[in-house]
């Protein structure tokens, strides 16, 4: 993947957002369980920032999804997981099914909005017994009318209390797991959509998630996604580009992790001289970097691939599963560095390392990634004849 002055334009403007509009504010997110969705999406949108691989005719900018690698790459530098996260569910995980498949009526009510920052999204899949398990969703939309009506929950959805549209996925006509899915967007404001209260979790605290109950919620069946029966196909599809986009996403996050921990050691004395300067620390760090630079050169392979028509579904995957190990062994190996202080709750370092945990469970967790590895390297059991 070449990067050129239009990424680097990009990478500028969303760098500059950050350190204006999002990290002053991290600390006080993370405190209040909540960060403003709808006011920095706004923002964002005013940028142009939520629609960089979007369709021009919907406000969007029309370009590769390298451009969009590069934004997720820049977010890494957000100070508060839960904010990226919520930014990328936005732009990589509740719309690109919509941009792709839906209908112009559909994209023109719903993805403009999505684009211009006006309003914000959830893609709300995983349920209580569901959750990389995508087929054994159990949320129906029977056909009554003109309408689907809607029953069930998902669980674990993030922006779900501040959300104004879901991209739902749903079991509609047929017995077939794999066929009988559909994907239906979702105002939050209709009869029958309650939430519950936001969930207590590990990591990614600024993010607001939150369990949804769907009661004979009444949807027109215009707001179908693409084609009835194939929501899991196009989920699958979507995400190849979550897991390409939190691949990228952990880069400048391990990298901040890194370049925080030399700073702390370069100044943290123990037995008369800097951490830094022994050697076992510095070593350590030079290999965490090492392993961070090797990441980086997966994913931009993989993204070139990808906008080239290539199937990179054992690149995304492999990509995946290297960033959430990664993302792990590099905040770990970090916080031990910074000793007592790196034990400490609002310690960056800690933050990072329960933010980063997150990686290899959502989006597909790291042995739904090693199946799908292994079954593209063809090396699974063979069944008996």
């Amino acid at each position: 993947m070449r990067l050129t002055e239009d990424h680097a334009s990009i990478r500028r403007t969303i760098a500059k957002f950050i350190d204006n509009e999002i990290n002053p504010y991290c600390d006080e997110w993370e405190n209040e369980g909540i960060f403003p969705a709808h006011d920095i999406f706004k923002k964002m949108g005013d940028l142009g920032l939520l629609g960089i691989a979007k369709p021009v005719e919907y406000g969007g900018m029309g370009l590769d999804y390298s451009y969009q690698i590069v934004f997720s790459e820049e977010l890494g530098r957000i100070r508060s997981g839960g904010v990226s996260m919520a930014i990328g569910v936005q732009t990589d995980m509740s719309t690109p099914a919509l941009a792709k498949h839906g209908s112009a009526e559909l994209k023109e009510k719903y993805l403009t909005k999505a684009i211009s920052g006006e309003a914000v999204f959830s893609i709300a899949v995983s349920e209580p017994h569901a959750g990389s398990d995508v087929a054994a969703i159990k949320t129906k939309a029977v056909k009554d009318g003109g309408d689907y009506v809607i029953n069930g929950s998902k669980m674990w959805i993030t922006n779900a209390t501040q959300a104004d549209y879901l991209c739902l996925l749903v079991n509609t006509e047929g017995g077939n797991p794999h066929k009988n899915k559909s994907l239906i967007v979702v105002p939050t404001d209709l009869d029958g959509v309650t939430f519950s209260q936001k969930l207590d979790k590990l990591g990614m605290r600024s993010s607001d998630t939150a369990q949804i109950f769907f009661d004979n919620v009444r949807v027109p069946q215009s707001n179908l996604i693409g084609v009835e029966g194939a929501g899991f196909l196009y989920q699958m599809q979507q995400f190849q580009e979550e897991r390409l986009y939190a691949s990228a996403g952990t880069l400048k996050t391990m990298e901040d992790c890194i370049n925080d921990t030399i700073e702390y050691a370069r100044n943290r004395e123990v037995f008369g001289k800097p951490v830094l300067d022994n050697q076992v620390v510095h070593f350590r760090l030079a290999e965490l970097q090492t392993e961070v630079s090797a990441l980086r050169a997966l994913v931009f392979d993989a993204v070139d691939g990808y906008i080239n028509g290539e199937d990179v579904i054992l690149k995304a995957s492999m990509a995946k599963l290297k960033a959430g190990r990664l993302a792990r062994e590099v905040s770990d190996s970090c916080l031990q560095y910074w000793g007592g202080n790196g034990f400490m709750w609002d310690n960056p370092i800690s933050r990072a390392y329960r933010d980063t945990r997150l990686l290899s469970i959502g989006g597909g967790a790291d042995e739904i990634m090693l199946g799908i590895i292994c079954k593209k390297m063809d090396t699974l059991p063979k069944k008996k004849s």
